[in-house]
């Protein structure tokens, strides 16, 4: 019997930079990513439906890009394909341990994900599938803050958590979390931005 869970769906933003080694220089760390996949589980496992939005910082970030002589909207875009990375990574670590995972993208790649449609969300979410929320928003300066707010009120999700890597660049639109506090990402689950009725 599952325990009663506060919140059915919930949306978590997850910096690219916790996937990241900064000691070793990886983009993508697998101890880091498998690290992550697991508490993913954890919630999912509780019955709570997991949509996901995931940074690309730890690739590339298009800001950055536009103050070294890249053109912004190239940079945003190259920031969005960085997203889909870290989203099929992470797709691929769900799966790996068993959570039936979809990565669904604002930018048209069918060979690698599908598009975003709400309803088809909708429908992942009632058959037991993670979402993965990939491509930013689709659209030049919009940060993937911006993309977790729309999506978290696209799907009706009624809770949204943020989490930053320790000493990453990356701001929490929805709670407080101190990125010097730990070495490690410590997950945040189901915290409230607004709770279900």
């Amino acid at each position: 019997m599952k325990r009663k869970i506060k919140f059915k769906r919930i949306l978590l933003k997850l910096s690219g930079e916790v996937l990241a080694n900064r000691e070793t220089g990886e983009c993508i760390d697998p101890k880091r990513l498998a690290f992550m996949a697991e508490r993913v589980k954890k919630i999912h496992k509780l019955g709570c439906e997991v949509g996901i939005v995931l940074g690309g910082g730890n690739i590339f970030r298009g800001l950055s890009g536009s103050e070294n002589g890249v053109n912004r909207v190239t940079g945003d875009s190259m920031g969005m394909l960085a997203t889909i990375i870290n989203g099929l990574a992470m797709m691929n670590a769900l799966e790996s341990i068993g959570v039936p995972t979809r990565v669904m993208t604002s930018i048209d790649m069918p060979k690698l994900a599908e598009p975003f449609i709400q309803r088809k969300a909708i429908r992942h979410f009632e058959k037991g599938r993670v979402c993965i929320f990939a491509g930013g928003t689709g659209n030049p300066y919009f940060s993937t803050d911006s993309a977790a707010a729309l999506r978290a009120s696209e799907i009706g999700a009624c809770s949204t958590s943020s989490l930053i890597h320790p000493g990453g660049s990356g701001t929490s639109l929805y709670l407080p979390y101190s990125p010097n506090m730990h070495s490690m990402p410590t997950f945040l689950a189901c915290t409230a931005s607004s709770k279900s009725s």
